[in-house]
């Protein structure tokens, strides 16, 4: 064990004579993760000998700022923007296929219209899944849970500051009496 700790503790030692200096001295470094408040991910700091030796380098947050690692990040950074395009464009063309739909949803009421619970946000979900359509109660948003009988547009929030509607229908419990 204690041949591994030497070992080890060379590898760092000899890491940290061969990392590269900074305009203010400090060592610079590509930092591999985000780490607050030094920077982002794919940034170069300049940070103090100890803490880029002691904690950046062996927890992996950072590495030597080479030109190989900064084409790699670059890289990594395009097809992460193809990625967010890519569900962007989806996010859309669901917030018009959206647009497009309206969902029936049963509830029991009285004879004026009033229903005897309410239809929510969860509700609203499960009659989009039947539409092979599958958002989350969160994503639903109402300003107040519905209680009568009508057509009602609500709001869908999908992300990324994307929002669509829908058109609700509440309508009452069809009861077939076979007396």
């Amino acid at each position: 064990m204690a041949a591994i700790k030497s070992k080890r503790a060379r590898n760092v030692a000899s890491a940290s004579k061969r990392l590269p200096r900074g305009p203010q001295g400090g060592i610079q470094l590509l930092l591999i993760q985000t780490v607050d408040p030094r920077g982002k991910q794919g940034d170069v700091v300049e940070v103090k000998r100890g803490y880029a030796v002691n904690y950046l380098i062996p927890q992996g947050l950072a590495t030597v700022a080479t030109d190989h690692h900064r084409r790699m990040v670059e890289k990594h950074k395009a097809k992460l923007a193809e990625i967010r395009k890519q569900r962007l464009v989806g996010l859309q063309m669901l917030a018009k296929e959206l647009r497009e739909k309206s969902i029936s949803i049963e509830a029991n009421a009285n004879d004026e219209g009033h229903l005897y619970g309410s239809v929510g946000p969860e509700e609203i979900s499960r009659a989009l899944r039947v539409d092979n359509v599958v958002l989350e109660p969160n994503q639903i948003k109402l300003t107040g849970p519905l209680k009568e009988l009508g057509l009602y547009t609500v709001r869908i929030y999908l992300g990324n500051d994307i929002e669509s509607e829908i058109k609700v229908w509440v309508v009452p419990v069809v009861t077939t009496d076979k007396r």
